[in-house]
């Protein structure tokens, strides 16, 4: 009978150690994106996996907490600078006008986030010290909100999967990542309030939309490939960065979005979005 209980505690013991939790890195963004995924990860740790989050010692709503293994790294702006962006954001999005304005609008809006944002990314990534630790911590993933691509290069650097969760990226570098169909003749862009349905008209209203995306796009991502060749010692993309990830948490539905093409490692993750409050009576 021994060989047999030997055996059985072999068994158990094997399963024991596939169920065992991983070990994930995760590199966040602030402000609403950050309430979304910390629920995920509570839920996460709850699970047994261990977390260890790097963030900016300056932040919206990342801070310090028991929950996780917290580090923390110096940026060269003051809380005031970061609260003054954000909101000046959000006054923006609620602000009406014509296309041309509102583009105006969100141009600078991303012209002075990101700035900021590339700051933060770059402090990340040539803090000594925190790399060193990051590399020598052996992570099995990075769990990260690919908006802005620091996470995705930090993946690259220590040669691990990626998984992103996210809403969308502007210009819809997402679906042009994981070769996903995007046809302007189905798929309403940003700004035009357009359907699913649309007559000929519309749809070269949506496509003709769909141009300046890409000069948006080149001002706010080209920095982060530049920054990314340096970092890692050879030309990569922003779209070399996001092709390697293997799962997409896309945080849509198709009851408050209208239906689309994806990819079978996009996945709908629905309401996920920020943290529950009770509203006020």
């Amino acid at each position: 009978a021994h060989p047999q209980v030997t055996v059985t505690l072999f068994l158990l013991l094997s399963v024991l150690s596939l169920a065992a939790g991983g070990k994930l890195l995760v590199v966040p963004m602030d402000g609403s994106h950050w309430l979304s995924m910390r629920e995920v990860l509570d839920r996460l740790r709850e699970k047994g996996h261990e977390i260890v989050i790097v963030a900016p010692e300056v932040s919206l709503y990342i801070k310090p907490t028991k929950n996780f293994v917290m580090k923390m790294y110096p940026v060269p702006f003051t809380q005031e600078e970061l609260d003054y962006i954000f909101w000046r954001t959000s006054q923006d999005v609620f602000e009406e006008g014509s296309f041309l304005e509102r583009f105006v609008r969100t141009y600078e809006g991303v012209k002075n986030s990101s700035a900021m944002f590339l700051s933060t990314c770059t402090h990340l990534l040539y803090n000594k010290e925190l790399v060193r630790y990051l590399e020598e911590s052996k992570f099995d993933a990075v769990f990260t909100d690919p908006l802005l691509p620091c996470g995705p290069i930090v993946a690259e650097h220590l040669s691990i999967p990626s998984v992103f969760f996210l809403q969308q990226i502007p210009c819809g570098l997402e679906f042009e990542a994981t070769q996903c169909p995007n046809p302007p003749s189905y798929v309403p862009r940003v700004f035009t309030d357009y359907t699913d349905r649309m007559n000929f008209f519309q749809r070269v209203k949506n496509l003709i939309f769909d141009i300046p995306n890409y000069f948006l796009c080149d001002f706010v991502f080209q920095p982060y490939a530049k920054l990314a060749s340096e970092f890692l010692q050879r030309d990569i993309t922003v779209l070399d960065l996001l092709r390697p990830a293997s799962i997409w948490l896309m945080k849509l539905d198709f009851v408050l979005h209208y239906p689309r093409p994806l990819m079978p490692n996009m996945i709908l993750i629905s309401g996920v979005n920020c943290a529950h409050k009770k509203l006020p009576q």
